[in-house]
């Protein structure tokens, strides 16, 4: 860890808790890196983040075009009161690129939070390191160049993002679109040309060495955090023995919520299930659902707050958590930290996670069959789920604490910062990465 405390800026193109993993990690990492006397500043992008009192936020707006694109909201294309303002560089770049099918927000977030940044080091600012959180936009090679060391961290590369779309798509058209959708190029060149890659386990720690190209000697795995103050046993809630629960959408195929619905038409009338996800008339859970006969034991909750969440995860006899894939496998962290066991598919990160906690059983992926039968095995041993609820709690507590991850982070920095004086290898790890990139699967090619 740093011998004094550091000035540190985070930059996340997307910073609410209610958007994604990012956000979670950016609120909580900020607030116990503060706790442990470093200055935080954060530049953040919509959705903003919940306040955080420990920091010094500045929001850096988009008009948020792809996500109206994407709603079909037309309306929202005309900017008030000043219309002309749509002609400024990088506002003109996010209609255009939203109509043209690609994600902007990376790349003009980047290139905002290098603007921001270089108007601070001109006025007099200073900063000894700035952390990149799931951007790996063109900027942040810019903000290296002012001489700044970078660290970023994501979860899990956009190719397996990509690879899913794939999965999905239904003939040319939608292929060739998810094929530009996707920044991947961008970030892959980027990723291997920062100080270091953070990441939350090892099994996206080889996607990105192997997707990105990234030399693995230049990843750190620090792991995700829980809250485990907030995420932790209540026992005024009582459970209710045939209930499971899962928190994930729907819409996104890596999170297996497909195989899920099926097997709960495979387990007992009395058994149902709370999804917590969008719940819009087109869902593709709820019409699964009615195809199976089961729509009658499926409640989609919509959006929560955190303490409707809690109170789901300590009401629950069982989380299951069948994802394809996890770069990190949030919903089983909280989960056990609350005390509930798990069940999850053995599918990227989800074995380290469920293992490290001891709270769960794993199951094959993609098996709809196995995974009915785990739970239901599971329902019908309340001593058992009694006792993988109480392993989990000490256990997760004990790997996934924030002020565990937190330290860990800080050692990173300063592992960087010592390195300052030295020349910089980026340029020649580049290279070599891009050659192993290039060399990959074409979905995972820059």
């Amino acid at each position: 860890m740093s011998e004094r405390p550091l000035r540190i800026c985070f930059a996340a193109y997307r910073g609410n808790m209610r958007c994604g993993g990012q956000g979670v990690y950016l609120w909580f990492l900020a607030r116990e890196l503060s706790r442990l006397g470093h200055r935080v500043d954060v530049l953040v992008g919509p959705p903003y983040p919940d306040p955080m009192p420990f920091a010094r936020v500045c929001e850096l707006p988009n008009d948020q075009f792809w996500g109206r694109w994407f709603c079909r909201d037309r309306s929202g294309f005309v900017l008030r009161p000043n219309p002309l303002r749509i002609f400024s560089p990088l506002t003109f770049y996010e209609l255009a690129a939203s109509r043209m099918g690609f994600l902007p927000e990376p790349f003009a977030f980047s290139l905002r939070a290098f603007r921001e940044l270089g108007a601070r080091l001109r006025a007099g600012g200073h900063y000894d390191l700035v952390h990149d959180v799931q951007c790996l936009g063109w900027g942040m090679l810019g903000i290296r160049a002012l001489g700044l060391p970078v660290v970023a961290t994501i979860h899990h590369p956009l190719s397996i993002d990509r690879r899913a779309s794939f999965a999905r798509d239904q003939g040319l058209r939608e292929a060739l679109g998810s094929m530009q959708f996707y920044p991947v190029g961008m970030q892959s060149f980027v990723a291997r040309r920062v100080d270091r890659m953070l990441t939350s386990s090892v099994a996206s720690a080889r996607e990105i060495a192997r997707d990105f190209g990234v030399e693995p000697g230049r990843i750190r795995m620090v792991a995700n955090g829980v809250d485990t103050e907030l995420y932790c046993p209540d026992p005024r809630v009582l459970r209710d023995p045939n209930e499971i629960l899962c928190v994930g959408r729907a819409a996104d195929p890596n999170k297996g919520v497909a195989g899920l619905v099926e097997a709960l038409a495979l387990l007992p009338a009395r058994v149902t299930l709370t999804l917590v996800d969008e719940d819009d008339p087109g869902s593709a859970a709820r019409r699964r659902a009615r195809e199976l006969g089961c729509a009658d034991r499926l409640r989609i909750t919509g959006r929560l707050p955190t303490p409707e969440l809690l109170r789901l995860y300590r009401r629950a006899a069982l989380v299951v958590v069948p994802s394809r894939y996890e770069g990190f496998g949030l919903p089983a962290a909280e989960a056990m930290a609350c005390g509930t066991p798990v069940v999850a598919t053995a599918a990227g990160a989800l074995p380290e996670v469920v293992n490290a906690g001891g709270g769960g059983v794993l199951v094959p992926r993609d098996d709809p069959r196995a995974l009915a039968r785990a739970v239901a095995e599971l329902l019908a041993r309340p001593e058992t789920r009694a006792e993988l609820g109480a392993i989990g709690r000490k256990r997760i507590e004990a790997a996934y604490s924030w002020p565990r991850v937190a330290r860990a982070t800080a050692g990173v920095y300063a592992e960087v910062l010592a390195e300052r004086g030295r020349p910089t290898s980026s340029t020649t790890s580049a290279r070599a990465g891009a050659r192993r990139a290039s060399q990959s699967s074409p979905a995972s090619a820059p």
